[in-house]
């Protein structure tokens, strides 16, 4: 599925990077404090990357639930449409019952 693409980096990888050092290169406690960022924000994305991963699949299971209600429902009708059954008919139907009931 299209949200499951695959990560180039982990915090991990990130965390245990090792950049080399020349006589011109970066201050390593920079780097060091740039990368605590970054892994604190990998982190974060990838807790809400799972969340919301976990959010579409449950939705996703919930809309086929309520597409084969919606099927049923609509087998349901076309069985009761091929009988001939109406409002009409059911508000009859009723009026007969009531009269049985209550004996008018």
């Amino acid at each position: 599925m299209m949200y499951e693409e695959k990560q180039f980096l982990t915090a991990r990888e990130i965390l245990e990077k090792d950049f080399k050092i020349d006589a011109r290169g970066y201050r390593p406690q920079e780097v060091d404090q740039f990368l605590d960022l970054v892994i604190k924000d990998y982190v974060e994305f990838d807790t809400l990357k799972k969340k919301l991963i976990n959010e579409i699949r449950a939705l996703e299971t919930e809309n086929s639930k309520l597409k084969a209600e919606v099927r049923n429902l609509k087998a349901s009708l076309d069985i009761a449409g091929s009988k001939g059954v109406t409002n009409v008919d059911l508000l009859k139907r009723i009026s007969d019952l009531e009269k049985v009931v209550y004996g008018e």
